[in-house]
């Protein structure tokens, strides 16, 4: 939902009975004081002992891989591949992405380090989840473009900054790890100044707490990153940015498929009287556990026992890994006004 700019005033549409509340998206940035209270308890009343315990970075923790992350986009995967509708007015879109992906990965792991592979699609990564959060605080603070931009930019600046000083802080120099920081500081002085500065375009309270929050994101994980809590430096947007993915989805399937179910799997759901509002969420986290436990597993079985020959991470890096670029892809296009997928989102003023 990259690109996804609301209209707060959007009438209600026939086929979209269940509508997306603003309120509940802003509730979700409640993550970040919440971090900031379990942060300052175990500094002052624990010593640091609690931030011992957390893993560097929530990609570490497998309980965070299945519940962040992998489901949305997995989810992402199903919304449009399970419609065929959807599937055949992108598909063209999706087959071409698909083989410039492979072109480009087979050359450029020939050609390109792996650091440098690994900078360029986390950069697409921070760029699509704060594409995303401001895209849908677009419509509700309705800055004036250039302000948008300036706040999205130096977002995105300063979220790339701090995503290389958490993931990569085991193979920079501690002069290289300097510059990140002070990279990094320098784009939240300048977010934090330029978030003040464009407070007297927001013509509404609710505007202008929607704009902040979108600001705190970063600087809050700025503050933890510096702080070395790298686990809720990366936790905040990610959760924010995968509970408004999915608050979105399954009110789209509601809309679309409540009483009138139009592809195969809410056909299923129906007759075991599912309720429409989990499907998507409970298969999305099952594929999820199904192919981070086994898939790497039932993938070396088969290769060894067809090709006598083993691939390493097959699932875990090859198949999700493209599931996720395809997502940062299509989320670009298929959420924007006017799309097959927007007749069955509205929003609550």
């Amino acid at each position: 939902m990259s690109t996804l700019s609301a209209r707060v005033t959007q009438p209600m549409q026939g086929n979209a009975p269940h509508a997306v509340s603003y309120k509940l998206l802003l509730s979700l940035y409640a993550i970040i004081p919440l971090c900031l209270i379990f942060q300052l308890t175990d500094s002052y009343a624990f010593g640091g002992e609690l931030m011992q315990s957390l893993p560097s970075s929530p990609g570490h923790l497998m309980i965070f891989q299945l519940l962040f992350g992998t489901p949305h986009i997995l989810a992402s995967g199903i919304l449009i591949t399970s419609n065929k509708d959807y599937f055949s007015y992108y598909q063209k879109k999706i087959l071409w992405m698909t083989l410039a992906l492979m072109l480009f990965f087979s050359i450029a792991t020939q050609v390109m380090s792996y650091h440098m592979l690994y900078i360029m699609v986390a950069s697409w990564t921070v760029y699509h989840v704060l594409k995303q959060q401001h895209g849908v605080g677009r419509g509700i603070y309705q800055l004036p473009t250039w302000a948008f931009y300036l706040l999205l930019w130096l977002s995105i600046g300063a979220g790339i900054s701090i995503y290389m000083g958490v993931f990569l802080k085991n193979t920079l120099t501690v002069q290289q790890a300097e510059w990140v920081k002070q990279a990094a500081g320098g784009l939240v002085i300048s977010l934090l100044l330029s978030t003040f500065w464009c407070q007297q375009y927001v013509k509404t309270r609710f505007g202008s707490l929607f704009m902040w929050s979108n600001s705190f994101l970063i600087i809050s994980s700025f503050y933890f990153y510096t702080q070395q809590y790298y686990f809720l430096a990366i936790l905040i947007p990610r959760l924010v940015h995968d509970a408004t993915a999915y608050i979105f989805y399954v009110t789209h399937d509601a809309n679309k498929h409540a009483g009138h179910p139009q592809n195969f799997l809410y056909r299923w759901a129906e007759k075991i009287k599912l309720n429409v509002f989990i499907v998507l969420p409970l298969l999305s986290f099952a594929l999820t556990f199904l192919l981070n436990e086994y898939g790497d597993q039932w993938v070396d079985v088969l290769t060894q026992f067809f090709l006598d020959m083993k691939f390493r991470q097959v699932i875990s890096v090859g198949l999700i890994g493209y599931f996720s670029l395809m997502h940062y892809y299509t989320e670009a296009f298929t959420w924007k006004y006017g799309s097959p997928y927007r007749k069955y989102i509205r929003f609550k003023p």
